[in-house]
């Protein structure tokens, strides 16, 4: 296999491994909002705080600047974070 080859492949691995985390550490985020709604509220709207004091923008796919999003508005698009399922299945998993 070239060098060239070698190192796709890597970057194909890393990527399916990146994947699989997020995937899994956004379940977890889930399931713990829905186990302390009213802590995760409290950590949403500090760390929003921080954002806006540290200049920091939400930007869309475009790059265009979006307002950051208040949990009102999040909680109005997604709905209630009980309508997540918590159900997780030991064999979920995308290893390919």
């Amino acid at each position: 296999m070239t060098e060239t080859g070698s190192r796709v492949e890597g970057a194909k691995r890393m990527a399916v491994r990146q994947r699989n985390y997020r995937r899994v550490r956004d379940r977890a985020l889930v399931r713990l909002a829905n186990a302390y709604p009213e802590t995760y509220k409290e950590l949403l709207e500090q760390e929003k705080v921080a954002d806006v004091e540290m200049g920091k923008k939400w930007v869309d796919i475009d790059g265009n600047t979006i307002p950051a999003m208040d949990t009102r508005t999040y909680s109005s698009i997604t709905g209630s974070l009980d309508s997540y399922s918590t159900d997780i299945k030991e064999d979920e998993g995308d290893d390919r």
